[in-house]
């Protein structure tokens, strides 16, 4: 067996571990509860626990803890050891059924969004029997899923599971409806693929606006950024390359499969892709390997920075969520097939997904919102803030032909031809790719492009599963009572492609010309976090979640008040550091530059009275000029940033920060960035840009 196999999965409580380690009769109920969602019998739950524990123990661990994922974006845990006392006055190791199923952290300081007040502290940790436990750091942690004493979601997992309950409930009537009498189970399956940038320890550290903001607020480009492209897919470094495969051995153990590795556009600029699994599986996933990559980085000497914009003027990072979903018999329902003008099932569901992505773009757009990814959206590497689709020019033109009522004419499948006869001929896909797209059709999925790098997937995929079951609700409402089902099908999706077409544009989206298109069509442009968020409390939208009882209107209303509240703590994190840097660091180095010069034309013309010193003087005056500026505009932005805080209603406060805080912040560091291209590199007082993106 290779080393890999022997690590795959070692430290994972999996399906294999709990065949060997559980009474069949309990591996079996646990199965079923897995399977089918059925509750689990409390005497099953001790037989678990006891042997979950001793399976920990055996690995080392000293420790339990519910793992869950609050409403801050990343996850938590309080541990708990296995010891217990005897009473002879010695300790054994315990871990009871109770303990496995329901944890009581103390929850008032989590986002909660009004949903209770801060002295109500109780919440509870449910456990999810459906991600398997695994051990981090000595301690056995149990992914759970955390509510309110009053039993509101406070978290990203209960909606998630929700979210997935609803769409297998309409998905399941759908494929009915196709004669598949053998399926029990639809689900739907992610792939994140993972952006992350890499920069040198001693140069995060001498800088206050990565270690307290996660991306630089000051940085000039330097003369190369991502010009010539040839970072992109280029020979890895050494020093990197042992940081991937550490990476890659981390992830193994915990039975995450981590895929693909790759340089990415941007100097120092990486990507990670695992191969797909289930929506809630790659969810947690996805928050360990995030945590994981910064981990492993502390090792190698580096930081792993996962903000969607840490440096201006060269790509920012995404996180493409590659959506699916199958049924348990093995059959993806977005697979076209050779002949996919002729696969009804295939074309039902993919108008199912054009359908949901048309009536609910305002809330894919909500999905991905932050005051990080507003920096991202629409430059280069990165989508527009406007939903569309890109299906490609075969689909594209087989519903065009069902529209019109016509056939299809251009069912054979190609062989691309290269011209090179050495190499084989192979089948050309069905759709090219579209990076340009936020939401694009690659083969027998759909890549959600415009989610950010440091986000939970979950928000995407919630939305995802209910939008889309929201269609399949109203296909099998309005097919299943047909007498010509054929008929019904065929008008339903005929009906279904003119009304939503519009969402669907292959072209260019970072041409200016399709943000007017997208407006003559009725496209939300959604650009900031400010801009979209009273989407999200529509009626239209809370009808949505709250009849397929994802979300209650209470917990909808809490998320938007969370997600203006960090929006709006993040903005003042950025400007007070923007200030303080300025203040502390530049406003000094430059100074001292100004006097050094100065100093220095003053003894040359006392050394030679008539020395021109022009070079020297124009420096002066432009270091001072530009000096001023920043000073005057740093004190402006200082004051803005106060006023800020005295605003009581949230949505007017993240306003105010977009309309009037950020435009004063690319001020200061406008000035800030063209000081720094012509102080001398000694005085200028933080590593810049070449120093952080080529020196790794």
């Amino acid at each position: 067996m290779s080393r890999v196999n022997e690590m795959f999965g070692s430290m994972v409580f999996n399906d294999a571990t709990m065949r060997e380690k559980l009474p069949k009769e309990t591996y079996k109920a646990l199965k079923k509860t897995i399977q089918n969602g059925k509750g689990l019998d409390p005497a099953i739950a001790s037989s678990v626990a006891s042997a979950m524990k001793d399976w920990a123990l055996e690995r080392g661990a000293t420790h339990y803890t519910h793992w869950f994922q609050p409403m801050t974006g990343v996850t938590a845990e309080k541990h708990d050891g296995f010891i217990a006392p005897t009473d002879d006055g010695g300790a054994i190791m315990e871990f009871s059924g109770k303990e496995l199923i329901k944890g009581e952290p103390d929850a008032s300081s989590f986002p909660s969004g009004g949903l209770r007040a801060t002295f109500e502290a109780r919440g509870y940790t449910a456990w999810d029997p459906t991600s398997y436990a695994f051990i981090k750091d000595g301690t056995l942690c149990i992914p759970t899923a955390f509510c309110s004493y009053g039993g509101e979601a406070l978290d990203k997992k209960t909606p998630l599971l929700r979210s997935i309950e609803a769409i297998n409930k309409q998905a399941m009537r759908v494929v009915k409806l196709f004669g598949n009498e053998d399926v029990k189970n639809v689900v739907t399956t992610v792939g994140a693929e993972q952006e992350y940038f890499l920069v040198d320890r001693k140069y995060f550290d001498q800088r206050n606006d990565l270690i307290y903001c996660g991306r630089t607020l000051f940085g000039a480009m330097p003369p190369k950024g991502q010009e010539l492209d040839d970072h992109y897919f280029g020979s890895i470094k050494t020093r990197v390359k042992a940081y991937m495969r550490d990476l890659d051995d981390e992830l193994w153990k915990l039975g995450i499969l981590a895929k693909t590795e790759h340089n990415e556009a941007a100097p120092a600029q990486h990507e990670l892709a695992p191969i797909y699994t289930s929506t809630n599986i790659a969810t947690d996933h996805n928050q360990l390997t995030m945590e994981i990559m910064k981990r492993v980085a502390e090792r190698h000497g580096m930081v792993c920075l996962l903000h969607e914009k840490p440096f201006e003027g060269i790509n920012g990072s995404g996180k493409h969520n590659n959506w699916s979903i199958s049924t348990d018999t093995g059959v993806n329902l977005l697979e076209p097939g050779k002949l996919p003008h002729e696969n009804a099932q295939f074309i039902t569901f993919l108008c199912a997904v054009i359908k949901a992505v048309d009536d609910y773009q305002d809330m894919l757009r909500i999905s991905t919102v932050g005051a990080g990814n507003d920096h991202r959206l629409g430059a280069n590497e990165a989508p527009p803030a406007i939903i569309s689709m890109f299906l490609g020019d075969e689909l594209t033109e087989i519903l065009e032909a069902i529209e019109g009522g016509v056939d299809y004419e251009g069912a054979d499948k190609r062989e691309l031809e290269i011209g090179v006869h050495v190499l084989p001929h192979f089948p050309q896909d069905t759709t090219d790719r579209n990076r340009t797209s936020p939401f694009a059709f690659t083969g027998n999925k759909f890549e959600f492009r415009m989610v950010g790098s440091s986000m939970s997937i979950s928000g995407p995929n919630i939305v995802l599963n209910t939008a889309i079951a929201e269609s399949l609700k109203q296909f099998a409402d309005e097919l299943e009572g047909a007498e010509n089902f054929t008929a019904a099908l065929n008008k339903l999706i005929k009906r279904t492609i003119k009304e939503h077409k519009r969402i669907i544009f292959n072209g260019n989206g970072y041409d200016d010309a399709w943000v007017k298109e997208a407006e003559k069509r009725g496209l939300l442009n959604l650009r900031t976090t400010p801009d979209a968020l009273p989407e999200f409390i529509k009626a239209k939208n809370i009808k949505l979640f709250t009849e397929h009882k994802v979300f209650t209107e209470a917990e909808m209303h809490s998320r938007y008040e969370i997600h203006l509240e960090n929006y709006c703590k993040v903005m003042g994190i950025e400007a007070n550091t923007m200030v303080s840097m300025a203040k502390k660091y530049i406003f000094p180095a430059v100074t001292a530059y100004i006097k050094d010069l100065s100093n220095t034309v003053n003894e040359l013309k006392a050394a030679v009275p008539n020395a021109p010193c022009k070079a020297e003087g124009e420096l002066i005056l432009k270091l001072s000029e530009l000096l001023n500026a920043m000073y005057e505009d740093n004190k402006r932005l200082e004051e803005l940033s106060t006023e800020a805080t005295k605003l009581s209603g949230l949505q007017e406060r993240a306003d105010y920060y977009r309309d009037n805080v950020i435009p004063y912040m690319a001020k200061v560091r406008a000035s800030a960035d063209e000081l720094e291209l012509i102080t001398a590199k000694k005085y200028w007082p933080m590593p810049t840009y070449g120093d952080l993106i080529y020196k790794v």
